[in-house]
């Protein structure tokens, strides 16, 4: 199978990052090809770091090269390729499957992102607040308040903050002095990763404090998951849901290395 065979075969251009649980099962449901190439180096071009599979550049499903700007990401992408086994398995290849979505969707609708970015912040979950009980207030008082009040000196304007799932719409004038911080994050790479941060965290915000550096990955995943990890603490984890967020931190990983170094 060809480099452009696979990739047409597990990734649709100008789709948005698949589910990495749907992707899982459907790889299982699809009898995985054999690896069809001996190795995966990056070769320096025309100013772009080159993603190549025995000397061959590869392409994005829409055949856009997979060649990124960043010589880090691309490294990342590479071992991602070298890392697989006899067949080649989609599922444990995050990286790629985004950096082919910013490829060929985010750079021709980078605006539509900015703008779906700005509208997750109208409700934000670090703005919803639980009343109860006093251990998970305190909890996300400690965790979460620090990340919208550093978020809020940031961008020189106040969240509104309420209490359970009553919606609380924002002041506009915070919403637009947000857009002008996501107006900053450069297209596709960081801005797709920039994205999936958000909707695998639930937060604009830990994805802003996270961009600016005021938080690092471990932190921004832990706050991301207060909530998650305050129910496991009084009724455990299963081993399915154990599965799924490892499958989720995986995506995760590969959305920060493209918000970082994209």
């Amino acid at each position: 199978m060809s480099t452009d065979a696979f990739l047409a075969r597990f990734g649709a251009p100008g789709a948005s990052q698949p589910d990495p649980v749907a992707a899982a099962q459907s790889a299982m449901r699809n009898k995985l090809p054999k690896r069809f190439y001996e190795t995966a180096t990056v070769l320096e071009r025309d100013g772009l770091f080159h993603v190549a599979l025995d000397g061959k550049t590869a392409r994005t499903p829409a055949r856009n090269p997979l060649a990124v700007g960043s010589r880090p990401v691309a490294e990342a992408l590479a071992a991602e390729w070298q890392a697989q086994a006899e067949r080649v398995d989609p599922a444990h290849m995050p990286l790629t499957r985004l950096v082919n979505s910013a490829l060929d969707g985010v750079a021709d609708q980078h605006l539509a992102v900015r703008a779906e970015i700005v509208r997750y912040a109208g409700s934000d979950a670090l703005c919803y607040r639980a009343s109860e009980p006093e251990a998970l207030v305190a909890r996300q008082e400690e965790v979460w308040e620090p990340i919208r009040q550093h978020v809020e000196t940031l961008i020189g304007a106040r969240f509104t903050l309420t209490q359970g799932v009553i919606f609380a719409e924002q002041p506009a004038g915070t919403l637009e002095a947000f857009a002008g911080h996501v107006d900053a994050i450069p297209a596709p790479l960081a801005l797709a990763g920039a994205h999936n941060v958000m909707t695998l965290t639930g937060s604009a915000l830990v994805m802003l404090a996270l961009a600016d550096g005021h938080l690092d990955a471990d932190a921004a995943w832990n706050a991301a998951h207060l909530d998650e990890d305050y129910q496991i603490g009084i009724w455990g984890q299963d081993e399915e849901a154990a599965e799924r967020r490892v499958i989720r931190r995986g995506e995760f990983d590969a959305a920060v290395l493209l918000l970082k170094h994209g």
